[in-house]
């Protein structure tokens, strides 16, 4: 037995459901069913942010939201246009969902949880008569007389049009390269750094504001840098984790970084004053305070790793230790052996050739009536509230144009 429907929405995550309910508002005649393989739908939502689902970020401007995705800045411009921020914002406000904004621009439901999300998505697809269907595992897509036929391991479907926001499937990137479309190979992003050093193996929990660069390469991040009980972690090494998806991935996760404590201040600027500490504080000991604006564990441990004793005094710092300590503020090495993942948040670079996409419509180039819609595609971002809000936006587009 078939199936029909006007519209077959595959992958209910936060794309699908989107587009699923902004195609039927736009049209309520229209009969759309949201096909998902597992039991329950929603479940990267459910763990965003923490359990609370880290909506969008509040940058409105289109051409500085860009700059937020590692892959997808140039073909995004046109899009984000179109439907930003601001526009996911009224949206959900609109749907009865207000969301705030934290200090780091991140946003999220006044209530703290990604149920409120998960509840306005539910609710909304009763109200229109959408129909989700789980534990539709699809087996095999393809067109016959101008129909999309879509086959899971229980029932087949029929639709004129299909939207497919499945996110990171290899299963379904297989089908689409049968179909003739080029996929770019996934590898992981936002991940952390595996590192086992001395100098940090005490100092869990310990944050510092950085610069981050990987050796013999052109990456380099600035930003809060979290010390962990595996390595390091915090915004500054997942931006550099997400921007070298590809050049980690090919150095099999085995580099070697240098870390600036001391974010934007040079070694010229940090002898100069650690020469005059020398003088002011002669008779006090070094490790005792840091003078800087990071942890005194951090000092302490930095110290220590300059071949400076615990108790050495200022005015008796040789000038072999002085230059070992500028060295260790400004340019400490570290090497990186491995990666995890960041938190529940798994993502990644990959997906459909973003060369094969109309990004005025996220029709195919290649099929009549086929759309792509979220992480699907090769376009994937930061940490902070932006894959989502590409998932609205290109859900909304879809929705726009497949009328």
């Amino acid at each position: 037995m078939n199936q029909n429907f006007d519209i077959l929405v595959v992958g209910g995550g936060a794309a699908g459901f989107f587009t699923a309910i902004n195609i039927v508002e736009k049209n309520p005649k229209i009969k759309v069913a949201i096909l998902e393989r597992g039991a329950e739908v929603l479940g990267k939502v459910r763990v965003s942010g923490g359990g609370r689902c880290n909506v969008t970020h509040a940058c409105f401007e289109p051409n500085e939201l860009v700059k937020f995705y590692p892959r997808g800045e140039k073909e995004l411009r046109g899009p984000f246009h179109q439907f930003c921020s601001g526009d996911t914002i009224e949206w959900f406000e609109k749907h009865g969902v207000e969301l705030k904004i934290e200090e780091d621009g991140r946003m999220f439901p006044v209530s703290n949880s990604s149920q409120t999300i998960i509840d306005c998505f539910l609710k909304a697809t009763q109200k229109l008569g959408i129909s989700v269907l789980t534990g539709q595992s699809v087996q095999s897509i393809f067109k016959k007389d101008n129909f999309w036929k879509v086959e899971t391991q229980n029932e087949n479907y029929i639709a004129e049009k299909l939207v497919l926001a499945t996110g990171s499937n290899p299963k379904i990137w297989e089908m689409l390269q049968q179909q003739g479309h080029a996929i770019v190979s996934p590898v992981p992003s936002l991940f952390t750094f595996n590192i086992k050093d001395p100098r940090i193996k005490e100092l869990p929990g310990v944050a510092a504001q950085v610069t981050v660069k990987v050796k013999d390469t052109k990456l380099v991040s600035t930003g809060p840098l979290l010390i962990t009980h595996w390595g390091m972690s915090g915004p500054a090494i997942l931006k550099l984790s997400a921007w070298g998806a590809r050049i980690l991935f090919d150095k099999n996760y085995q580099f070697t970084i240098s870390v600036n404590w001391l974010n934007d201040m040079d070694g010229e600027q940090v002898e100069k004053i650690l020469k005059s500490l020398k003088q002011e504080h002669a008779k006090k000991a070094v490790s005792k305070k840091s003078p800087f604006d990071f942890p005194n564990r951090l000092w302490e441990s930095l110290v220590l790793a300059s071949n400076i004793e615990g108790e050495t005094k200022w005015a008796d710092l040789s000038k072999t230790q002085l230059q070992n300590l500028v060295n260790q503020l400004t340019n400490s090495t570290f090497q990186v052996n491995g990666k995890s993942t960041f938190k529940e948040e798994f993502v990644t670079a990959g997906g459909i050739d973003l060369k094969e996409i109309n990004f005025k419509t996220m029709e195919s180039k290649l099929h009549e009536n086929l759309y792509f819609a979220g992480e699907i595609v090769n376009i994937d971002a930061i940490t902070g509230g932006f894959n989502f809000q590409n998932a609205w936006t290109s859900g909304f587009i879809v929705a726009n144009s497949i009328l």
